[in-house]
């Protein structure tokens, strides 16, 4: 995928293991599938803003702090 997608998927990462959540946990919160978060974590989708509104309302943080 492109740089962006990559870095995205590491802030996701990132804020999630901070607050201590589990990629399944948070899969979960989502409504979406935990391998499906794996991929954006490695930064292999691209994802919709809807999507990454989703991610970071579920981590409680402003989608601005998921964006590089």
């Amino acid at each position: 995928m492109t740089d962006l997608s990559t870095k995205i998927g590491q802030l996701v990462r990132n804020k999630r293991t901070e607050k201590k959540i589990s990629q399944e946990s948070l899969a979960l919160l989502c409504g979406i599938d935990r391998s499906y978060l794996g991929r954006i974590e490695r930064g292999e989708v691209n994802l919709t803003v809807e999507k990454l509104y989703e991610i970071a309302s579920a981590l409680e943080v402003d989608m601005k702090e998921l964006l590089p």
